[in-house]
């Protein structure tokens, strides 16, 4: 008796636990028994889930919450015709080239990269974008420059060269907001000097990357830097890099990888009674301690110009005082 009380017991606990098929059907629908004689056409008969399927495809409440809306012409009319011609060549023949050259610009520096198979390491965090903010980084070969941009995209201060070089400059280059100078052009300095001050103060342009040696110097020094990155009251982020690659490009064409190594240092800002000079000693003094370079005293620009008449005749003079003192004590 206990037996059979316990089965009748599970079979309705069973019955309580079955899903009701009905729950899953579309509503005034259900389970109809069959009338009369069950035929085989009435097996095979799909027409209702046809019909049924047809009707979702024809208005699916679901699949309408992420199509996009049709644009509504809400300018077009004769009125506005030629500023909407105006706004069409302006939107699709200067805005969206100048965007997609932007990030083109950290693309093909990423190319190039992955051409030379090279082996970069970055050290540290790499600061937030903000405005009035300033990258300055050791020199050490055209490269730097690229190992650089395919991480951000940099608006470099750079001497305006001829050729293939200039073309890039000019199209490419362009794109980013960098700004070119002559080092023949004396006027060129205040005129850079403006550019470079109000570039700082727009928040919307590219972050701006200088390399203050203003030339290239190789793996084992750093020359003096000028001091112009450092008086634009901005906050100074330096960058210090050391790579493999330091004479002709057939080398770096011909090598089996270039090794290079970029340290993100923190953010530096001119330190109250510190003149601009002695900022960027502080900030040279960084950069050489953490990338393992020899300080020099030594201009840079030295290799563009000759050394002034002034200067050669106060050596040969003083030259001429020592052979003079020498004589006299013998």
């Amino acid at each position: 008796m206990d037996t059979a009380g316990n089965l009748k017991t599970s079979s309705i606990e069973l019955d309580l636990d079955r899903p009701n098929i009905e729950d899953y059907l579309p509503s005034g629908s259900s389970i109809q028994e069959p009338r009369g004689k069950l035929r085989l056409r009435d097996l095979l008969d799909i027409s209702p889930t046809l019909t049924e399927a047809a009707g979702a495809i024809v208005d699916d409440s679901f699949t309408r919450c992420f199509k996009s809306n049709p644009p509504e012409p809400w300018n077009w009319n004769v009125y506005l015709f030629l500023l909407w011609c105006c706004g069409v060549v302006i939107r699709y023949g200067i805005l969206f080239p100048v965007r997609v050259l932007r990030c083109l610009v950290e693309l093909i520096c990423m190319f190039f990269v992955a051409s030379w198979t090279g082996a970069v390491k970055y050290h540290g965090p790499r600061p937030s974008i903000r405005p009035k903010q300033v990258f300055v980084s050791n020199h050490t070969s055209m490269i730097d420059f690229i190992i650089l941009e395919q991480m951000t995209a940099f608006a470099v201060i750079m001497q305006k060269h001829p050729g293939w070089v200039g073309l890039l400059q000019s199209t490419i280059l362009e794109s980013v907001g960098c700004i070119w100078f002559n080092r023949a052009e004396a006027k060129d300095r205040e005129i850079v000097a403006k550019k470079l001050r109000d570039h700082v103060q727009e928040a919307d342009n590219n972050p701006l990357l200088i390399f203050p040696e203003g030339t290239c110097v190789n793996n084992h020094y750093t020359v003096m830097f000028k001091k112009g990155a450092f008086e634009l009251d901005s906050t100074v982020c330096p960058i210090a890099i050391k790579q493999s690659f330091t004479k002709h490009l057939l080398q770096l064409m011909t090598s089996w990888a270039v090794v290079c190594d970029v340290w993100y240092l923190e953010p530096q800002n001119l330190r109250p009674g510190e003149t601009p000079i002695e900022f960027a000693e502080r900030v040279r003094d960084i950069i050489s301690v953490r990338a393992g370079l020899k300080k020099v005293p030594w201009d840079g620009y030295l290799k563009y110009s000759r050394p002034s008449p002034k200067h050669r005749e106060r050596k040969q003079q003083s030259f001429a005082e020592s052979v003079l003192q020498c004589l006299e004590e013998k």
